[in-house]
Order: C-alpha cells, then structure tokens, then sequence
C-alpha cells in the first residue's frame, strides 16, 4: 500500500485525528463541553427562568421565631417586666405633673373668684390696693405694670451680655481662661435671692446716683429717663438687679447649646474663607437660635417670679411713675410677699388672685416661647 492510500484510510476514520500530545494538551478522547444556546440572529433574548437568576424570586427573610411565651405588641408597648415598670413610671409621672398643675389652677381660681366678687373695683385697672377694709377696693394695674417692666428691662440688659458671653468661652477665650470663667458664672445661679437683694440694697443702690445723673443729663429730655432726686429704688435699679440675676441661667444653657454646633459646619465655613465673626453669624448663631429662645424664656421666668430681691431694692407704691427712675412701683412676688402678713381672709383671697394673674402670665410666657421655637425648629440640631 503505497503512501497516498495510507493517508485516504486516516481521514475517512470514525474520529477525528488524536491531537494530544505529551506535553498537557486536551486529549481527543475527552468530551467537548456542551455548546452554549445562543438567540439566533434578530430574534429576542429568552430570559433565564431558573429560581435564583432574578431577584425577584429570591426568597424572603425568615423573621425569627419569637420566644416561647411572648406576645406581640403593638409599637410603644413594653413586653419586659422592666421595661413595663419604667413606662407606668415615666407615664405615671408625667400624668402627676399635669395633676398638680391642674389643681394650681382651680386652687387659685376659686380663691380668686371669691376674692373678685367682694371687691368694689375694677380688678385689672384700679390703682389701689386696700383688701382688708370693709369696703375692699384693689387692683392689679400697678403690679401688671411693674412686673412687665422691670422683666423687660432685666431681658434687653441681660440677654445680648450673656449670649456673648456664651459665643465668647467657647469661640474666644483660650482654654484655661474659659474653664475658670465658666465656673464663676456656674456659681452664680446657685447664689440665692435674698444675697443678691442684700447686695442691691447695699451696694447696688448707692452707686447708681452717677448712672441715674448722667441718664438724666442726657437722654432726660425723654420723659422715662428724668430724674427728679431721691433714693434710686425705682424700676430701673430693679431691671438691673433682676439682669444680674438672670444672667447666669441663660449663659449656662446658650453656652451648651453653641457646643453642640457640629464641627464639620464650622470648618466648612472656615475653608470658604468665612472670618471668625461670619463663622458665627452663618453657623453657630442660625444653628442655637432655638436654645437661645429657650434659655431667654427661662430667665424670663425667673425674673417674672422674682419676690425677696425685688422686695430688698424697690420703694413700693401703688403708682405709674412715668420716668423709670423716680422710686415707685410694684411687683406681683413683691406685693404677695409684703402684704401676705398682714393680710385677712380677704386681703390673702385678692393676693391669690394676683398670683393667678402671674400664673397666667407665665403659661402664656412658655406657650409663646415653645411657639416660636416651634417656627424655627429647622434650626435644631437634629435637622441640622
């Protein structure tokens, strides 16, 4: 058989020619890999269909199953013996505090009811207080007047000295002068009333004759700051005793709160460009707005109430003066705290229904206070 029959019988074989060799290649005997279905030209693809090729048919999570004995509850409920005591509790408390407030309330409102009905004049606009005679007359018009303000004066001299205070320790001052600092201001708050209304009495008053002569010199010509003589006991001299007083509640809080500001929004602010200055005006300032409300009102609060320093340093009389520093004037706290010695049945029933006109004040006070804060809520710091 020559040599071109040979090669005839290898290509008319069953199998295609061995091709593996020693050195690793693919053996002819193993079998070829299933060819892959591919979509014909022009025709659409047919999607996969098996389970886990979508993710729509990926199964769902197991919730795990709960433990022997629990109910499920709805959202706000405590299943935990713990847990159910700390909310009767907190719930409990919160339902005695609204109980208290409520019977405040009737308590001061039927003893003053029974006090408006025996009097014998215009409870809001009489500028008398005699509720012991047998013919009661008083009025409240003097106290509104002064409790009004001399809060009005205390807030407009305390609140910008004490929120830059507050921008000042934080902001400012260097590390170990704004610990000390703090701390004196800390110290403040808790010194007493009746230490500040000694000290007013004692020192305060008798160095305001050079405040009230150069108030007089200059701006007397405006009617409410002529000054006629005398002792300075008057409305002025109170505003800023009840300044000094206040100042320390809303520099502790607007200080805590211009701490909170975050970091990050300072120091974006400082890599624009912005100054010390503009860093607080369009950070720190927008983002505190709402604790620096609060702290103002809680102030507020306390120079509305305050009784034994207003006592010490004011000349009471159940007169308008129309100059803020001639002597005169009254409080509601002053007038309770003065007249409730000496008072009848009577005369205590027209001093409850003063102190309702305070209390009054007060929740109106709070409830413009959270209104406001309410308006500019995106200023908190949760949405900031």
């Amino acid at each position: 058989m020559d040599i071109s029959t040979r090669k005839s019988q290898t290509t008319e074989g069953d199998g295609p020619p061995a091709t593996g060799t020693a050195h690793g290649t693919p053996d002819a005997t193993r079998p070829d890999p299933a060819p892959r279905d591919e979509p014909a030209p022009g025709s659409a693809a047919t999607p996969d269909t098996t389970p886990d090729a979508t993710p729509d048919t990926a199964p769902a999570p197991v919730k795990p199953a709960p433990r022997p004995g629990a109910t499920a509850t709805a959202p706000g409920t405590a299943t935990r013996r713990g847990d159910r005591v700390f909310l009767g509790l907190s719930r409990g408390s919160g339902i005695l505090l609204l109980a208290v407030m409520a019977a405040i309330a009737v308590f001061l409102s039927y003893r003053a009811a029974l006090a408006i009905s025996e009097d014998r004049a215009n409870f809001l606009t009489t500028f008398e207080w005699d509720p012991n005679s047998p013919e009661p007359v008083f009025g409240i018009a003097v106290l509104a007047f002064g409790t009004v303000v001399s809060s009005v004066i205390a807030m407009a001299v305390a609140v910008p000295v004490a929120v830059a205070i507050a921008l000042f320790l934080p902001h400012y001052a260097p590390r170990r002068l704004s610990g000390p600092i703090a701390y004196v201001v800390d110290l403040l708050a808790a010194v007493p009333s009746i230490v500040y209304g000694l000290w007013g009495a004692l020192v305060l008053v008798p160095h305001m004759n050079g405040l009230f002569g150069w108030l007089d010199t200059y701006l007397g010509w405006t009617g409410i700051l002529a000054w006629q003589g005398g002792a300075p006991r008057s409305m002025l001299t109170v505003g800023i005793l009840l300044a000094i007083m206040i100042l320390p509640v809303i520099t502790n809080v607007s200080r805590e709160v211009f701490r909170q500001v975050p970091r990050a929004h300072e120091e974006a602010a400082l890599a624009l460009g912005a100054t010390r200055w503009e860093v607080i005006r369009m950070s720190v300032l927008p983002f505190g707005r709402s604790g620096v409300i609060s702290a103002s009102m809680l102030g507020l609060g306390r120079a509305l109430g305050e009784t034994m320093a207003v006592a010490t340093v004011l000349s009471p009389s159940f007169d308008i003066q129309a100059s803020l520093l001639d002597p005169g004037g009254g409080t509601f706290a002053q007038n309770i705290a003065s007249k409730f010695g000496e008072a009848n049945e009577q005369g205590r029933d027209a001093l409850i229904a003063s102190g309702l006109v305070l209390f009054v004040i007060t929740l109106l006070v709070n409830g413009a206070a959270r209104l406001i804060i309410a308006r500019r809520k995106e200023y908190s710091g949760a949405n900031a």
